[in-house]
C-alpha cells in the first residue's frame, strides 16, 4: 500500500477487546487484569465499531481482536462472525490458556477467523515461563502451536526480544520452522506497562539482531518486527549486497551477530531461500491504529497517546485527521530521524521515542544509525 492511501486507511486495526487476562506476564504492555474492566466496548458497540471500519473503504483494514485475552469476552465469536460478514477479515491474538481449547479453535473457524498469533518467548521452558509465570506453559504454546497449524490458521509467533532472551532467538527460530509456523513477528521492548521493569538493548545490538532476523528469513517463514522499522533499512542493505556477501565482514557486525548466526546455522543448515521480510512501511499511526478496551484511540498499543474516543467520534475521522497522526505520516520528525534519508520505510519507532522522551515525533533512541555519517555503532 503506497503512502497516500495509508493517509486514508490503515492496513491493521487493533481492537484491545478486553483487559481480562488469566496470565500476568512480565512484560505485558496492556499490564493485563484477572477480570473485565468497567467501560470496556459492550457488544453493540463493538458492532459499531466494526461498522465504522467499513467506512474505511471497499477494501477495509485488518481487525486484530487482541488483549488481554480476547478468549475472555463471551461475545468474541459473535464479534469476529460479524466481522466476517462485513468483509473485514479478522486475526485474534489469543494467550494459551484453558480457553483455547478444541470447542473455542473450531468455534473461530466458524466465525471466519484466518490468522492467529501466539507468544513465544523463549526457546526452552526456564526463559518463556519466567517471562509467562505459569509452570508447564512452554509445552502447552508449543502444542497450541501445532493444533492451530493442524487447523489451517496461518499462525504468526510473536516473541518479544529483551536482555534475558536474546542469545535465544536462533533457537527461537528453529522452534517457529518446526510447528510450521508462517510468521515470526518479533517485537523490540517498549518500556511501557509491566515491561518497564525489563532490561532492553542496546542500539548497537539491535543492530545486530536485525541483521540476524533477515538471515532467519531465509528459512522458509516471514520475518516482520514491532517497534523496529529500522529493520527496513537493514533488509535493504542486505537485499543490495545480495546473498552471498558476508554480512559480518560487509557491516563490520559484533559478536552476537555472529553467535547468533552461527548457532542458526548448526540447527537448520545455511539458509538457501530468497529473504521473506516484506514490508509496506508502516510504523505507529502510519498504517496502524489501536483502539483500547475503553474505546480510546492511539496510534499503536505502545504508544499511549490519546487521539480520542469511539464513543465521541469516528475512528475514520480521528485516523484521517488527527493532527498527531498527519504529523506521523508526514514524517514531521526531531533529531536523527527527521534527518534521515530512510524516514519513509522506517521513520523510526513513535513508541520508543515517546517512552523515552515524552515526544512521540522526537528520535528513535534504540537505532545505532547516524544519517548525518551513514554509519552505524557508534550509539551504546
Amino acid at each position: 500500500m503506497r503512502g497516500a492511501e495509508l493517509d486514508r486507511t490503515p492496513i491493521l486495526v487493533f481492537w484491545e477487546t478486553t483487559k481480562a487476562c488469566p496470565l500476568a506476564c512480565r512484560h505485558c504492555r496492556a499490564t493485563a487484569m484477572s477480570e473485565p474492566q468497567p467501560g470496556q466496548l459492550s457488544t453493540a458497540e463493538g458492532r459499531g465499531l466494526i461498522d465504522e471500519i467499513c467506512r474505511f473503504g471497499p477494501h477495509p483494514p485488518v481487525l486484530v481482536l487482541t488483549g488481554g485475552d480476547p478468549l475472555c469476552r463471551p461475545d468474541i465469536f459473535d464479534l469476529a462472525g460479524y466481522a466476517h460478514e462485513r468483509g473485514v477479515p479478522v486475526a485474534l491474538a489469543p494467550s494459551v490458556t484453558p480457553n483455547l481449547n478444541k470447542t473455542n479453535i473450531e468455534a473461530l473457524k466458524g466465525a471466519g477467523v484466518k490468522s492467529v498469533s501466539i507468544s513465544l518467548d523463549g526457546a526452552f521452558a526456564r526463559s518463556h515461563e519466567d517471562i509467562r509465570g505459569v509452570p508447564g506453559h512452554f509445552d502447552e504454546t508449543l502444542d497450541a502451536l501445532r493444533r492451530l497449524v493442524a487447523e489451517g490458521f496461518k499462525v504468526q509467533v510473536n516473541t518479544t526480544v529483551m536482555r534475558s532472551n536474546v542469545e535465544e532467538l536462533a533457537d527461537v527460530a528453529h522452534l517457529v520452522s518446526d510447528v510450521g509456523a508462517h510468521i515470526w513477528e518479533v517485537f523490540f521492548l517498549i518500556k511501557v506497562g509491566r515491561g518497564s521493569e525489563i532490561e532492553d538493548l542496546t542500539p548497537v545490538e539491535n543492530e545486530q539482531v536485525c541483521h540476524f532476523l533477515y538471515d532467519a528469513s531465509r528459512y522458509g517463514f516471514v520475518v516482520r518486527t514491532v517497534e523496529a522499522p529500522f529493520f527496513r533499512r537493514v533488509a535493504r542493505w542486505r537485499a543490495e549486497i545480495g546473498p552471498d556477501t558476508d554480512a559480518r565482514e560487509a557491516f563490520s557486525l559484533g559478536p552476537l551477530y555472529g553467535r547468533l548466526k552461527e548457532r542458526s546455522i548448526d540447527l537448520m543448515g545455511p539458509p538457501t531461500r530468497p529473504a521473506a521480510c516484506r514490508s509496506a512501511g508502516t510504523r505507529d499511526g502510519r498504517g496502524i491504529v489501536f483502539v483500547s478496551h475503553s474505546g480510546i484511540v492511539h496510534p499503536a498499543g505502545f504508544l499511549p497517546a490519546a487521539l480520542g474516543s469511539v464513543r465521541l467520534r469516528g475512528l475514520v475521522d480521528i485516523y484521517r485527521n488527527h493532527p498527531l497522526l498527519r504529523a506521523i505520516r508526514r514524517a514531521d520528525f526531531g533529531g536523527r530521524c527527521g534527518v534521515c534519508s530512510f524516514k519513509d520505510i522506517c521513520g523510526g519507532s513513535r513508541s520508543r521515542a515517546f517512552a523515552s522522551s515524552g515526544d512521540p515525533l522526537g528520535e528513535d533512541p534504540g537505532c545505532s544509525f547516524d544519517p548525518m555519517t551513514a554509519e552505524v555503532g557508534s550509539r551504546g
